[in-house]
């Protein structure tokens, strides 16, 4: 059994790159005994853990690479797994994807209580894995959560050079100083351009010619595979799914109508919550709430957006559906300012802490705003005062 599952761990692990590292390496306490990656399909929680042990343990003698949603994983059980190969001297085990595998969390809870010497590294699908398995193992695993490439880590793959990143406070003071230096020699346009589109994951790297695909298979396992396995949706609310996403991304941004939305799929309203929730939780769209709304709308979002630029490309594009350049622009700042309480305004597009943000492009002209408004400009290379480039938010991790 072994030697066919160090096989499998040859083949995943020795292609890892090790020259770039994402920016939530660096925060990870490697030490922990047991850890877990979530994120999105597709964002690099894999290439994440398989640095750490080409870095720390290098020798599948001592670590062991294991893919959840493997047959042989799947027939064999994880605990029995970990049992052989702990008793032959095996130190960690990393496995991957842990959400794909039937009562993952009871079995992993058991393999860190028996083996109390042992480290285990986890990936899971954003908070889908998180919120099915916290009751027993939040208080056991230090979880921690990696986005998709920010526009300064997809600079920095594809010019091989290193760009600083910059917290909001400081975009918003120095901005013209920063913009100035990012694009001394760099036509920053264009590749913020191709960023919109191809650059928020990783697959860019394996060809342009191959994006698409990829990405549109990731995203029909996350809608067929990952939430119906983790929240028990049936092979005909899958189809509910697919339309729902098809109607946020026909609309961005999309202004959820529940009673409308509830007729037109033939779901319950009730439903209709459910579905917008495991969409966002397996990482296909984002929420954005009015600030200041009373208790009983919490529930209800003021505007659905997809959660990044890359999927209105690939789902517009696979429909023949033309973005609205606004919309674009309106995602890749709440994906890109995702780490800040981001809310909806009525004098502006977001509010962010005391900050009022209008997003746009240059002939957005400030005197129709309040004079604390602060402006996101698209197809601006350098700013001033309070018109910042919309591309310098993409230098925030």
């Amino acid at each position: 059994m072994l030697d066919s599952l160090y096989e499998i761990h040859k083949n995943s692990t020795q292609n890892a790159p090790l020259s770039f590292k994402r920016y939530l390496f660096p925060h990870i306490d490697w030490k922990s005994r047991a850890l877990c990656v979530l994120g999105a399909r597709g964002v690099g929680k894999t290439t994440l853990l398989l640095q750490y042990y080409q870095e720390h343990y290098a020798d599948v003698q001592k670590c062991l690479y294991l893919s959840c949603d493997n047959i042989q994983v799947v027939s064999t059980g994880l605990f029995n797994i970990a049992q052989k190969y702990f008793k032959y001297g095996g130190q960690a085990l990393i496995l991957d994807e842990v959400h794909t595998y039937p009562s993952w969390s009871r079995e992993i809870k058991n393999i860190i209580d028996t083996y109390k010497d042992k480290q285990i590294l986890m990936s899971g699908n954003s908070s889908i894995a998180l919120e099915k398995g916290t009751a027993d193992l939040s208080r056991r695993v230090a979880t921690y959560s990696l986005k998709g490439l920010s526009f300064r880590e997809y600079l920095t793959l594809v010019l091989k050079k290193d760009f600083k990143p910059y917290q909001l406070k400081e975009i918003i003071a120095s901005h013209t100083r920063y913009a100035s230096e990012i694009t001394r020699g760099i036509p920053i346009l264009k590749y913020f351009k191709d960023y919109l589109k191809k650059g928020y994951y990783p697959y860019f790297l394996e060809g342009e010619k191959t994006y698409t695909s990829k990405l549109l298979s990731s995203l029909e396992k996350v809608i067929a595979e990952d939430i119906p396995a983790l929240f028990q949706v049936t092979p005909v609310k899958v189809n509910v799914l697919k339309k729902m996403l098809w109607l946020v991304a026909a609309s961005q941004p999309f202004t959820p109508n529940i009673d409308g939305m509830s007729r037109d799929l033939h779901l319950s309203k009730e439903y209709v919550y459910h579905f917008l929730d495991y969409l966002e939780k397996g990482g296909l769209i984002r929420s954005v709430r009015e600030k200041g709304k009373v208790a009983k709308m919490v529930r209800k979002p003021g505007k659905v957006y997809l959660e990044n630029t890359n999927l209105i490309d690939v789902i517009t594009g696979s429909l023949k559906l033309a973005g609205e350049v606004g919309s674009i622009r309106e995602t890749f700042f709440a994906n890109q300012l995702q780490d800040y309480p981001l809310f909806l305004h009525p004098r502006a597009d977001f509010c962010i802490q005391s900050h009022l943000f209008e997003v746009g492009g240059k002939n957005k002209k400030d005197s129709s705003y309040d004079s604390h408004t602060l402006f996101a400009i698209d197809g601006q290379e350098i700013g001033a005062g309070r018109r910042i480039p919309l591309y310098l938010f993409g230098f925030l991790y």
